[in-house]
């Protein structure tokens, strides 16, 4: 998926990194400031010192919500889901990724899919102090419909409060994965919203914001009047710095927790351990399906790849897990399809690594080696180009692994560096290295259901009707485990899908673990499946971290 390009000059770096610095007495409980000269805390021999209730994370720029805390404009939501903390939600996902309560307490379906009756509790208080009702519910949803400018909420009639604590969504179609959106978006005050609220936040979850510094940090601090357990971590500093300056910032101890890359993971800093997450952050190509046509000026389709032959062969000559030790360093797990490990996920997408069985489905289908061993058919030679986001080294070894191994059984791979302007178009005729993985069935949708008012899908040419209408009937039922059964068959029926046996548009090679640096005293809680984007994700829970005791 699209990242937003940024340039973070090594002075932005320099100065979050000495704002974490400068404020150690800010960032700590009193009484706890850091050695100045270790970087551990309390600077006496055998002191004794209360155990730390606070903690200090980096993340990386691009986490930065560039629009603030407003749930409309991207805050919990959008291309990097998470837990929005300053705001409640009306429901959570479950470590399994199945779905809980928070604001709400009860929830059904009307039978034809068009209702949702959401009843809440009725002891929750903002910030400001006034009540929670599902008037702010309401408003909050029909704000996100009319301005919200990263979810797709076309599926929302009207949010409807019809008393006090019960909200009802009348939905312009059956929409069964509803649960899945009501887990990201933040409640906000009618009474208190605004321009300016992504600025000045106010909400009804576990934190609020005291101190946002633009291009440096963001503090959080517990909310004393949150309706569920009190958090153990009172306060939470998140400091933005790229992947250079958060390593410089572990190695001097400054900090207790931050992100890293792989290309780290060999490293050993003192006080600290390496923790690795697993993840739906999977990475992968596209396969343009049709044959090449020109549709309004736009080059759609490839000669090569629209070949099913050329797909199955692709799919079963990647050799993923070594990928995973080549490029992640060994921190990743083999991806066979957007939602592996999910509810939702079809085992059927899993294939072993055969690189004969490739070349025999290329010599069935007529594509034969050449005297430089690249195959052809018909005149064309088995040859494209795979692309990859420019500046986005990960995925430009991956390219060029794909492309080194792709070479073994015939196919002739060049990669290509390209910006997202143009990137998007021309994956309609060339394959892209992409970025996907997200907390909800719909991510099955985005990329393999046609567009609307079009025979094919939006982010690569491929349509299918019976994928299509599987797809459709999941949305359709009144019961969301019950609809898991129908995005499974959407991906194999037995006889025609996305995987190996069907049309195989997309090739997935692996999931990326998300790796940090973290303080060896530090508690992080047990973590969910962490979705696309290496952020937010890690602090879902962070109220439940804590320290230990030192010696």
């Amino acid at each position: 998926m699209k990242k937003k390009q940024m340039v973070l000059w090594m002075a932005c770096a320099a100065a979050a990194f000495m704002a974490a610095c400068g404020q150690k007495a800010e960032t700590r409980s009193s009484g706890q400031e850091a050695d100045q000269e270790t970087g551990q805390e309390g600077g006496q021999e055998g002191s004794q010192e209360a155990v730390r209730d606070d903690v200090i994370v980096v993340m990386g720029p691009t986490s930065e919500p560039e629009a603030g805390f407003d749930p409309a404009y991207g805050w919990g939501a959008g291309e990097h889901v998470h837990e929005p903390l300053i705001q409640s939600t009306l429901t959570v996902t479950t470590p399994d990724l199945k779905i809980d309560y928070d604001l709400a307490t009860s929830m059904e379906a009307s039978e034809d899919g068009l209702t949702w009756t959401v009843d809440i509790r009725g002891d929750v208080r903002f910030t400001d102090g006034e009540p929670l009702t599902a008037e702010d519910v309401a408003f909050t949803y029909n704000t996100m419909r009319d301005t919200s400018s990263v979810n797709d909420f076309t599926m929302l009639k009207e949010a409807e409060a019809v008393d006090e604590d019960t909200v009802v969504f009348h939905m312009e179609r059956p929409y069964s994965i509803w649960p899945y959106t009501m887990a990201t978006v933040g409640i906000v005050p009618e009474h208190a919203y605004g321009p300016d609220y992504g600025q000045n936040p106010v909400g009804s979850g576990r934190y609020m914001l005291k101190q946002w510094d633009r291009g440096q940090q963001v503090i959080l601090e517990a909310n004393p009047d949150y309706y569920g357990e009190a958090p153990a971590m009172k306060k939470v500093t998140i400091l933005f710095m790229d992947e250079d300056a958060a390593f410089a910032a572990v190695r001097s101890g400054q900090v207790d927790l931050a992100y890293t890359a792989a290309q780290y993971s060999d490293q050993e800093v003192d006080g600290y351990q390496l923790l690795s997450f697993e993840t739906v952050d999977n990475r992968g190509f596209n396969l343009p399906a049709v044959e090449p046509e020109d549709r309004e000026g736009l080059p759609l389709g490839n000669e090569v790849t629209s070949d099913i032959a050329v797909r199955r062969a692709i799919n079963l000559a990647v050799n993923r897990e070594e990928m995973i030790q080549n490029v992640l360093n060994g921190y990743g797990t083999p991806a066979y399809s957007v939602c592996d490990k999910m509810p939702w996920y079809n085992e059927a997408a899993q294939v072993e690594f055969d690189p004969e069985q490739a070349k025999t489905i290329l010599e069935e289908a007529g594509w034969l080696e050449g005297t430089d061993g690249i195959r052809e058919k018909d005149g064309v030679q088995a040859a494209f180009t795979l692309m990859y986001p420019a500046g986005d080294s990960v995925r430009q070894a991956l390219a060029a692994d794909t492309a080194n191994q792709l070479k073994q059984i015939g196919l002739n791979v060049a990669i290509e560096g390209v910006g997202w302007d143009e990137a998007y178009d021309r994956a309609q005729s060339e394959p892209l290295m992409w970025g996907w993985g997200a907390h909800t069935p719909m991510e099955l949708y985005n990329i393999y259901h046609t567009a609307p008012d079009s025979s094919l899908a939006g982010y690569s040419p491929y349509g299918n009707p019976a994928v299509d209408a599987y797809m459709d009937e999941a949305l359709a039922s009144s019961d969301l485990e019950a609809s898991y059964e129908l995005w499974k068959t959407a991906q194999w029926d037995g006889q025609t899908g996305v995987t190996q046996q069907g049309d195989i548009p997309w090739i997935w090679l692996v999931n990326i673990d998300h790796l940090y640096w973290a303080k060896d005293h530090l508690k992080v809680a047990e973590q969910k499946l962490h979705p696309h984007g290496h952020g937010w994700s890690i602090v879902n829970n962070v109220d439940q971290w804590s320290w230990d005791e030192m010696e």
